[in-house]
């Protein structure tokens, strides 16, 4: 394993209902960059870009919060 490797940012998967990271996806959408991010976000190879996937977890998390019953 390379030292460099030992001091990068852990991986997490993105959680819409987690504050902290809403604040971190609404860092990089007010930045332009992850460098302010603590983590990286995993992206299954499913769901094209670690953007997207977050964008689209967002929306189903307001849509089903605004409209739930």
């Amino acid at each position: 394993m390379s030292l460099l490797q030992l001091h990068n940012r852990p991986f997490t998967v993105f959680d819409p209902t987690n504050r902290k990271h809403r604040t971190w996806y609404n860092d990089f959408v007010t930045h332009g960059t992850w460098g302010r991010c603590p983590v990286r976000f995993m992206c299954p190879d499913d769901h094209g870009d670690v953007i997207q996937m977050i964008q689209r977890s967002l929306i189903r998390y307001y849509v089903l919060k605004e409209f739930a019953k």
